[in-house]
C-alpha cells in the first residue's frame, strides 16, 4: 500500500517506544528513576506525590497528575508487567489516593 510505511523506527533501528519517552522524558513531572519498579507502594505513591507538587509544569492539579501518570504506566505496560508489580502498582494508587486525602 502506498504511503505505508509501517510501524515508527527509533534510532537504533528498534521500535519506537513513544510511551516510555513519557514516561521517562514527562513534559509535566520530573520523575525519580525506576519509580515504577518499585516494590513499595506507600514509597511509590510518596515520590509521585512530591514529583506533582514540585512541577510547574502540569495543567492539572498534582493529585491528578500523579494519578494519571501511574495509570499510564499500569495501562501502557500491558501484558508485559509482571504480575506482582502490577499488584504493587495498583496498591499505589490506593496509597495516592490516602497521600491526598481522596481515601
Amino acid at each position: 500500500m502506498a504511503g505505508n510505511k509501517g510501524p515508527d523506527k527509533a534510532p537504533d533501528g528498534g521500535p519506537d517506544r513513544w510511551s516510555q519517552g513519557v514516561t521517562e522524558g514527562s513534559d509535566a513531572l520530573d520523575l525519580e528513576d525506576g519509580v515504577f519498579t518499585w516494590d513499595d507502594p506507600a514509597r511509590i505513591a510518596r515520590s509521585l506525590k512530591r514529583s506533582a507538587e514540585a512541577s510547574d509544569r502540569r495543567k492539572s492539579s498534582p493529585y491528578r497528575s500523579a494519578m494519571s501518570m501511574l495509570t499510564f504506566y499500569v495501562n501502557r505496560a500491558g501484558k508485559d508487567l509482571d504480575a506482582g508489580q502490577r499488584d504493587v502498582l495498583e496498591r499505589a494508587k490506593d496509597e495516592l489516593r490516602k497521600a491526598f486525602g481522596r481515601a
